[in-house]
């Protein structure tokens, strides 16, 4: 399977392209262990979830990250406390908008380094 690269130095219409392709990799990620794509991109106002997957009682909220390398950091350390708080609440309000009740939930972190998957179940809890 390509990964789309990672490299700097990319105007804004070029790294939505690249972040869509990191979200498409990350969803066959989940297919491929027996999740539906429920969501992709998935809005409540201007917040955001990358990918809401299932499987059985389980849905998995997932953020999707990328960087060239770790010069900067991890990006899953780009999912501070901030982004958390935004993930929580558009989790509520998808579970609201879709009366969902009576399911396991579980936020995921899936990143890319250089193109590389890293998967982080259960990153956080709300």
């Amino acid at each position: 399977m390509s990964t789309p690269s990672s490299k700097p130095g990319r105007n804004r219409k070029s790294r939505q392209l690249q972040g869509r392709a990191f979200e498409n990799l990350a969803g066959q990620f989940y297919t491929d262990q027996g999740f539906e794509i429920l969501e992709r991109n998935w809005r409540a106002g201007r917040k955001e979830i990358d990918l809401i997957v299932r499987k059985n009682t389980l849905i998995v909220f997932v953020e999707v990250k990328s960087a060239y390398s770790r010069k900067f950091g991890h990006p899953a350390e780009k999912v501070d406390e901030r982004k958390i708080q935004n993930l929580s609440e558009v989790a509520q309000q998808y579970l609201i908008t879709k009366n969902i009740k009576g399911t396991d939930l579980r936020f995921d972190v899936v990143t890319f380094i250089d193109g590389k998957l890293e998967h982080f179940p259960d990153a956080f809890s709300i």
